[in-house]
């Protein structure tokens, strides 16, 4: 037996496409067959399995378990839950692997895998493995088949999330717009002190209120309205897999993830004084400032939370952060992206400070940034384009930092051009101290696209 997956399907980061077009329960098996191959023989025998609330989601559990199963690995289903309860199932029970049949933020008809392997993220290479494997139907052959076992994780997950909790008591809004994460925060905030105020719990597959993805301003309408009519001290979403988080303060205004993140790493560096703090390429200078000013080590490595994680593993960080609201904590915790264990770790750090949420947020130097840019490029052409800005930048002396596409330094500010991993599209952002300085960065992005034959034009959808 071979297969073959949609071209598009194999991300860098995650398996993913649309249900009965480019992604189905073939590719899954296929994906079993694999990942069970690649375990066997790295020596290793069991995989936890979990799933969001997408409809087509049990459906693919099942033909991936088949293929996991017939490839002589076990499995441990855990059952429906946000993709970081399945990494905590991971970390903490007798397994080599995990996989979670997960949609993200994408729309109700993609589904897609996201994967770890013998405790480390599985990603780029590992997937393009997976593809060459089915490919060539070169599979192990099993004499016996895997079991399969149930194992309700979602008490022992939120445990793990409240214990050690030193948050104190607020008023607070959580918003999981219909994601994965619904039934866990009804858990955790029985467990937490304070008031807690629900939007949108119960998961469903349609996403009735609003799109799942709290870094898009319009998705946050609601939770902000609760804040208001409530006076509630602050506010927190979350994603359709609960792994990014998304927050406002009492004043509606939102809680950028950078922002987040310069909140959380303040008690994290009083822990552990001189640490290596970790943000993408796509981070306000303010968060590298902030941490450097908290005696912290910053470093801007490349966006993706593969990437991320695996920087981690080799620094040593106790803390990273992504734009997007990827929160990555190794301090007291296992080094994965949990959106509901960073907002646990938001309230603590919020009380520590002895400040609200509010006064935190007015308090931080005022910048005046675009919002993610985001523009189709022909896929061939995409890093291509990068290069040649690369180039031409430096031929011109001017401050370049290379990490992950160009990221330049100039008096007014800083601007960035990167393609995307995942798309065919430029990703662009600037962020200066005033409006004719930001003016001024748009222009030098704008002369250097027209350079390399592309225009801004239209934005792209995520």
């Amino acid at each position: 037996m071979t297969h073959q997956f949609h071209p598009s399907s194999l991300r860098e980061y995650d398996i993913r496409g649309i249900i009965g077009e480019t992604l189905g329960e073939k590719d899954a098996y296929a994906i079993g067959r694999s990942f069970a191959t690649l375990l066997t023989r790295a020596g290793g025998t069991r995989v936890a399995v979990g799933y969001d609330g997408r409809e087509s989601s049990p459906r693919l559990s099942d033909a991936l378990i088949d293929g996991l199963t017939t490839g002589g690995v076990s499995v441990v289903r855990v059952g429906l839950g946000p993709t970081p309860m399945l990494y905590y199932a991971e970390a903490v029970l007798e397994v080599d692997g995990g996989i979670m049949i997960t949609g993200s933020h994408n729309p109700a008809n993609y589904n897609g895998f996201k994967m770890v392997f013998q405790h480390r993220p599985f990603f780029g290479e590992d997937i393009q493995e997976v593809g060459r494997l089915s490919a060539a139907g070169d599979w192990v052959e099993s004499d016996e088949r895997g079991s399969v076992a149930d194992f309700d994780i979602l008490d022992q997950y939120v445990g793990r999330l409240v214990a050690g909790y030193s948050g104190g008591e607020y008023r607070i809004g959580w918003d999981t717009g219909n994601g994965a994460a619904g039934p866990a925060i009804e858990k955790l905030t029985a467990q937490l002190p304070g008031e807690h105020h629900l939007l949108f719990t119960d998961v469903d597959s349609a996403f009735p209120n609003h799109h799942p993805d709290p870094t898009e301003e319009k998705n946050l309408e609601d939770l902000r309205r609760l804040v208001a009519e409530k006076g509630l001290d602050f506010g927190v979403a979350f994603d359709g897999d609960g792994d990014r988080i998304g927050a406002i303060d009492g004043q509606g205004r939102i809680v950028w993830g950078d922002q987040l993140l310069s909140i959380l790493a303040e008690p994290v560096l009083k822990a552990v004084p001189g640490a290596t703090i970790i943000a993408d390429v796509k981070t306000s200078q303010a968060l590298y400032d902030r941490v450097a000013e908290l005696g912290g080590e910053p470093l801007m490595w490349k966006t993706g939370h593969s990437l991320i994680k695996s920087k981690m593993k080799e620094t040593g960080a106790p803390l990273a952060g992504e734009m997007s609201g990827h929160i990555f904590f190794a301090h007291d915790y296992y080094g994965f992206d949990d959106a509901l264990y960073a907002a646990v770790r938001l309230i603590g750090a919020v009380k520590a400070s002895g400040k609200s949420l509010t006064q935190l947020k007015s308090d931080m130097p005022q910048m005046v940034n675009t919002p993610e840019m985001r523009f189709q490029v022909d896929e061939t052409r995409k890093f291509a384009a990068v290069d040649e800005v690369l180039d031409r930048l430096e031929a011109d002396g001017a401050d370049v930092n290379r990490t992950d596409g160009a990221r330049v330094n100039t008096p007014d500010g800083w601007w960035l051009l990167r393609a995307s991993n995942t798309q065919d599209v430029l990703v662009a952002r600037a962020e200066a101290k005033d409006q004719a300085g930001l003016d001024r960065l748009m222009a030098q992005i704008d002369d250097q696209l027209a350079k390399s034959g592309i225009e801004r034009g239209e934005q792209a959808g995520h």
